[in-house]
């Protein structure tokens, strides 16, 4: 797994938040709703800008220190404070929130398990065990 997994589970989290949100809506209520929505873009934003920062520091010809020190000052003030906020919103249940926040890590969860259950990553040990 490289940071294509990254890449192909945040697109995934958004095709899943999409499907969601209609059914969402019908069955739980618009509210409930729109905190899973919004604690998933929130927790989409935070493993993008943890990406980006990691490809900027960590990089074959060095660390890009300008971008990731960008990065950090936005990512941290705006990012946790927009957070808080949310937390803070009096129509927004906490645990529809948390829902939102942990619902990428799920995602990521199963989608490492569903590879690890259908040996995506399988042709990597027979070529080392053929070399052997």
């Amino acid at each position: 797994m490289g940071l294509e997994f990254i890449d192909r589970s945040l697109r995934s989290t958004g095709i899943v938040l999409l499907v969601f949100l209609p059914f969402g809506v019908y069955y739980i209520g618009l509210y409930p709703t729109l905190a899973i929505f919004s604690g998933c873009i929130w927790s989409l934003f935070n493993l993008i800008f943890i990406s980006a920062m990691v490809r900027a520091t960590i990089r074959p010809e060095g660390a890009n220190k300008m971008k990731t020190i960008g990065l950090a000052l936005f990512k941290f003030p705006v990012l946790y404070l927009s957070g808080y906020f949310l937390l803070k919103i009096q129509i927004f249940e906490p645990h529809f929130l948390v829902i939102g926040f942990t619902g990428l890590f799920g995602i990521i969860v199963l989608r490492a398990v569903g590879r690890l259950i259908s040996n995506v990553d399988d042709h990597t040990t027979k070529s080392i065990q053929e070399v052997k």
